[in-house]
Order: structure tokens, then C-alpha cells, then sequence
């Protein structure tokens, strides 16, 4: 049965928004040179925290990246920031540090270690009754072992679907989806090497549910997408508000 742009527009919205997500995440195959054979994991810890009485507050994250489901890592990464939260405003800004330790495919031998600082600006946004959007702006300052001072620039937008509430309140399951795209800020990074100016594309579509009012979890499947590359990653995350 063949369906049309009439029927698409037809669609129940969450259709409409799977339909979206299911095009964007595997438009990847179409340029990958990489073997994605293997599903890769990343698991990640994440927590967030406003001092009592306060416009600051402090978050970060632990992740654990993997080639395979397990033990083949990929990649270390910690990370911590110091974020504010202007009077009457929704919009989050944060200042940080992560360091970054980087494995070879299929060898437990270390590729690299980077140190990078980062700015970002969060901004939520809801549309409708119950569909709550997001937007991520953030500035990378790296320092990657043997290269040159590098910069990069990345923008996120995600959204959130409550499935069993019209709010994302405790004991809801909830779609969630973003996509993430990331420029670098030069091409040159040393010793002749040289890098294109799209780094690579993140899509993520999972389901999450919030536990209480401090925890959620989601668990779903990223593509990431380079001009050379493509794979795939299973993805478990918990999300703690402190």
C-alpha cells in the first residue's frame, strides 16, 4: 500500500513525530564506509543540582562508551560545569570541564586524552499541552593530545512526549528523541592532518520514564553519522536531580 503526503498529514502527531525521527536516524546508511555491524553502549550517569535559595547550581555527567555492548571502550568521559539561571528566565548557562580518554576500535591500546572546556545555553520550551522541546547551544575549547588547540560547535534540539500524563511528572513513560549536529572550528589541527569542517550528527529515539521526582531514566538506540562513518549505539542513561 502506497502512502501518500495526504495520508502523512493525516497521521496522529506522535505518528507524525516517529515517522520523523525513524527518517532522520537512518538516513546514515546511505554514505556509511564504517562497519557498524556491531551495536556499540554508552551508559550514562548524569546529575543536576540549584542551590536552596540560589540562581547557581552545579551539573555533570559520567559516561561509558563502548565499540560492542561491553568491553570494548570506546570512550571515557567526565564532565562537570557551574550553571546560572537569570531571574525570570527559563534559560540555563553553564561554564565546565571534561576530560576525555579515547580507546581504538577492537584494542585496548589509548588513542588519545583531551581536556576541554565548554559553554552552553539551555532553553526549554513547551508546545502545546504536552510536548516539551529543547534547545542546546554549546562552545568546545579542546585540547586533544597531539593536535593542535582545537574549537568546536554543537547545537541540540530534543523533544519529550509523555505517553500515560499530558506532564512529565513521576511515574510517566515518555518518547524521547534529539538530534545533534557538530562543527568544528577548523580544519587544520597539526602535524598535517587535517579535519572537515561537519564533524558528525547524533540521532537518538528512545523511551524513558521518570522514576520520582529526583530520578528518570531512557534507554533507546543512537546513530552517529560522520562523512565517513556511521554506527549505531544502544544507550541506557539516569538522569538525577539532586
Amino acid at each position: 500500500m502506497k502512502t501518500t503526503l495526504k495520508d502523512i498529514l493525516k497521521m496522529p502527531i506522535l505518528s507524525k513525530l516517529s515517522l520523523i525521527v525513524f527518517l532522520l536516524f537512518f538516513s546514515g546508511n546511505i554514505y556509511s564506509q564504517f562497519n557498524d555491524k556491531k551495536m556499540g553502549s554508552w551508559y550514562m550517569y548524569a546529575f543536576n543540582a540549584e542551590l536552596t535559595d540560589s540562581q547557581w547550581g552545579f551539573q555533570g555527567d559520567i559516561q561509558h562508551r563502548n565499540w560492542n555492548v561491553s568491553g570494548d571502550l570506546e570512550q571515557l568521559l567526565l564532565r562537570g560545569g557551574v550553571h546560572y539561571t537569570p531571574k525570570n528566565s527559563k534559560i540555563k548557562i553553564t561554564a565546565g570541564y571534561a576530560y576525555i580518554q579515547s580507546s581504538y576500535y577492537d584494542s585496548s591500546e589509548i588513542q588519545n586524552h583531551e581536556n576541554r572546556i565548554y559553554q552552553e545555553a539551555k532553553m526549554p520550551q513547551k508546545l502545546g499541552g504536552r510536548i516539551y522541546l529543547g534547545h542546546r547551544f554549546r562552545f568546545e575549547q579542546r585540547m586533544v593530545q597531539n593536535q593542535d588547540f582545537r574549537t568546536r560547535f554543537r547545537y541540540a534540539f530534543s523533544i519529550d512526549v509523555p505517553l500515560n500524563n499530558r506532564l512529565l511528572i513521576p511515574k510517566t513513560w515518555y518518547i524521547s528523541a534529539y538530534d545533534e549536529i557538530f562543527i568544528n572550528g577548523q580544519k587544520d589541527i597539526g602535524n598535517n592532518k587535517q579535519v572537515d569542517l561537519f564533524d558528525r550528527n547524533r540521532v537518538y529515539f528512545g523511551v524513558g520514564y521518570i522514576i520520582s521526582q529526583h530520578l528518570k531514566s531512557t534507554f533507546g538506540v543512537l546513530r552517529q553519522n560522520t562523512s565517513t562513518w556511521s554506527k549505531n549505539q544502544f544507550v541506557l542513561s539516569l538522569f538525577h536531580h539532586i
